[in-house]
């Protein structure tokens, strides 16, 4: 994962264009990929899809002609989406059109500009202080015009119906938590999940920001029902603690099997409310859509003094944290393959297990947790109540919960309820 981010940080990427299409490439490699094209224009709910931006070059020189700003050095010195410009102009007029730091001075910040035309350069505020009365020449070889969105779908299919959405961004340039991490664990779990059976099929969405999710459930509408819950996975390279933040009906399948799959984290997992506010999880929670998609991170964005600028860098990351984000999510996914729904064939009193050789498998797999979760499983399965309810009802490990759900099963006290 982290030779992969290596690899992507260098590229250029926004909304759309040639940067977007070289990193779905870069993860074709390993994934299977479908990429689609969605012409500028095309209307997406309230939304339309906006002209295609790419860039070859730009940059600021001084009265002698030295580039003092230089997009080739870090492609953060541009606003994202900066229309074309070549230009000789004043200091005064040239701040006008620059963006820094003040609290942060040896950093680059990130800025953008989707949805108004405009141009404009970032630099450090140190660098920014140092500027000089005189004349500045200007350049952003830009190209703004109309074109495709692009993104890219892994869909893996499982052995019943109903899928489950694992979505991360692309659309940010050279900054590795936020959003390369996201894309790296993404593509390593579908590669993961690819190789493997499946209970249920999962569909793995490489999208721009935003307008990317919001292009993606437009055009996707009428599967949207076979949808049974997901999870965005963003900003997951940093040293800091798992956070989950639950789906806005908060008790979705993705909710329970992230709760019951973290419950015990080495490091601890910090557990969010939903809110409408932060990364596309908000766009599959909006009112008319309403799945139950839930968001996994490390520290939240936004509360980290790297989050949006050049200090997010190869140095913020570590193999160890996007390891152990990887470890969550596969960790998530197995539960969402285990939990299941069942109903107690012998709901008339409490069967008689031992004369079944239940309670003589206890003594080396568990003791009195494992003896509590036959009994938990019996008196809650009556045809409602995943497993993931369960584990959290009676306090114990969904490992427990589903091992005496097994256990059961296999002694024909239980049936499995299909999931509806």
């Amino acid at each position: 994962m982290l030779e992969m981010i290596q690899e992507l940080y260098p590229i250029c990427r926004s909304l759309t264009g040639d940067g977007v299409r070289e990193t779905l490439a870069i993860l074709g490699r390993s994934i299977e990929l479908e990429i689609h094209e969605v012409p500028t224009g095309t209307p997406v709910f309230d939304w339309t899809v906006p002209r295609e931006w790419n860039i070859r070059d730009a940059w600021i020189k001084n009265s002698s002609g030295d580039k003092i700003v230089d997009f080739g050095a870090s492609n953060l010195h541009v606003v994202g989406y900066s229309a074309p410009v070549e230009a000789k102009l004043s200091l005064e007029e040239l701040s006008e059109h620059l963006y820094s730091l003040p609290e942060q001075p040896d950093r680059i910040p990130y800025r953008t500009s989707y949805y108004e035309e405009r141009w404009g350069f970032c630099l450090a505020h140190a660098d920014r202080m140092r500027l000089e009365p005189g004349e500045y020449e200007v350049c952003v070889d830009s190209v703004l015009k109309d074109g495709h969105l692009t993104y890219g779908e892994c869909f893996l299919p499982g052995d019943e119906e109903g899928e489950y959405i694992i979505h991360t961004h692309v659309c940010h340039p050279s900054m590795c938590n936020d959003n390369l991490s996201g894309i790296a664990v993404a593509a390593r779990l579908a590669e993961e999940l690819a190789a493997q059976p499946r209970r249920s099929s999962y569909r793995f969405l490489f999208v721009p920001g935003t307008i990317g999710a919001i292009t993606w459930l437009a055009l996707n509408e009428d599967r949207l029902s076979d949808v049974r819950g997901g999870l965005v996975i963003s900003g997951v390279g940093d040293v800091g603690q798992l956070t989950y933040k639950r789906s806005r009906s908060g008790s979705g399948p993705v909710d329970r099997a992230a709760e019951a799959a973290l419950a015990a984290w080495p490091g601890g997992v910090e557990v969010e409310a939903f809110s409408p506010y932060g990364y596309d999880e908000r766009q599959y929670g909006s009112p008319g859509i309403d799945l139950a998609v839930g968001r996994l991170s490390r520290t939240p964005w936004g509360t980290y003094p790297e989050y949006h600028t050049s200090a997010d860098d190869l140095d913020f990351i570590s193999a160890e944290s996007l390891a152990d984000s990887l470890a969550a999510c596969r960790a998530i996914v197995r539960v969402l393959e285990t939990d299941r729904t069942y109903r107690n064939l012998q709901p008339m009193g409490e069967p008689q297990l031992g004369r079944r050789g239940l309670y003589r498998s206890l003594g080396g797999d568990g003791g009195k947790d494992a003896e509590l979760a036959l009994l938990w499983v019996l008196n809650l399965s009556d045809g409602s109540v995943c497993l993931t309810d369960i584990a959290a009802r009676s306090g114990l490990p969904f490992g427990t919960v589903a091992d005496a759900a097994e256990r059961l099963y296999e002694a024909d006290l239980l049936e499995e309820v299909t999931r509806g």
